[in-house]
C-alpha cells in the first residue's frame, strides 16, 4: 500500500484586491467605530481570517510526504522569482505558482492508495478543491466521500486523523495536532519561528521558504501520529 501525508498553508488575499461588495461584507463584521484603535485591531483580525476561506484566500504551500519512502516534497509560492529547488535531508522544497502546485498535487495523488491528513476533510481538501476550480485545474481523486473508510469502497481512502481521534464528533474536545503529539511523546511541529496565525505576515515579509519548512514539520508530526494511531489505537 502506498500512503501519503498531505498538509497545506494558506493566506488571505489583499483587502484592496476585493470588489466593493466583498469589502463591505468583510467590514460589516467589525463593530468598532472607524479611525479608532479598536477598529484597526478588528480589521486586522478580519483580514487574517480571510486565509481560512478558499473564496477569499489562496494556497501558498502544499506538502506531501511519502510514508513508505520517508521522503517529502513541499511546493511553495515565493515572491522571489530567482528561488530554486532546495533539498534538506529527506525533504525537497519547490517554488511554484498556486496553479502549478495544484497541478502537481492532483497529478501525484493518483499514485497512492491512501491519503492521510489532520483535519483534512474539514479544511485542506475542500480548500484544494475550491482553489482548483478557481485555477481551472482538474481534480483527479475523490477525497471527500467514504468518510467512514469502508474498505470495500473502490476509491482512494482518506484517513483524517482529526476525524478519527474525535470519533466522528463523539468526543467534544479532540485536541490539536500539538496536543496529540505532546501527549504521545512525539516532537511537536509547533513552537518554532512560525505558527499558523503568522503565515500571512511571514509570507508578506518574504519568508516563504520558512513557511514551507514549518509545513514539513507538520507533515512529519502527522506521519508519526498516524503510525502511533495505526499500531496501538486500532483493534487488531
Amino acid at each position: 500500500m502506498k500512503r501519503v501525508i498531505i498538509d497545506i498553508e494558506t493566506i488571505g488575499k489583499s483587502f484592496d484586491a476585493f470588489d466593493e461588495i466583498t469589502k463591505t461584507d468583510i467590514l460589516g463584521k467589525i463593530t468598532a467605530q472607524p479611525s479608532t484603535k479598536e477598529f484597526e485591531e478588528e480589521l486586522a483580525a478580519a483580514t487574517q481570517d480571510l486565509q481560512f476561506s478558499p473564496l477569499l484566500g489562496e494556497v501558498i504551500v502544499i506538502g506531501a510526504y511519502d510514508l513508505e519512502k520517508e521522503t517529502g516534497v513541499v511546493s511553495f509560492q515565493s515572491m522571489d522569482r530567482s528561488a530554486t529547488d532546495v533539498t534538506e535531508g529527506n525533504i525537497t522544497y519547490k517554488p511554484r505558482s498556486e496553479k502549478s502546485m495544484l497541478e502537481a498535487f492532483w497529478g501525484g495523488i493518483v499514485e497512492y492508495d491512501e491519503c492521510i491528513t489532520f483535519n483534512g476533510r474539514g479544511f485542506d481538501i475542500p480548500y484544494l478543491i475550491a482553489r482548483s476550480g478557481a485555477q481551472k485545474v482538474h481534480v483527479t481523486r475523490d477525497l471527500m466521500s467514504n468518510r467512514y473508510n469502508n474498505r470495500s469502497w473502490g476509491g482512494m481512502l482518506h484517513i483524517d486523523l482529526y476525524d478519527q481521534l474525535k470519533y466522528y464528533g463523539s468526543v467534544q474536545r479532540a485536541g490539536s495536532l500539538h496536543l496529540w503529539t505532546q501527549a504521545m511523546g512525539i516532537e511537536s511541529p509547533k513552537g518554532g519561528g512560525i505558527a499558523g496565525k503568522d503565515v500571512g505576515a511571514a509570507f508578506a515579509a518574504g519568508r516563504a521558504l520558512e513557511i514551507a519548512q514549518y509545513n514539513a514539520k507538520d507533515l512529519i508530526a502527522t506521519a508519526e501520529l498516524y503510525k502511533r494511531w495505526k499500531e496501538y489505537m486500532q483493534p487488531r
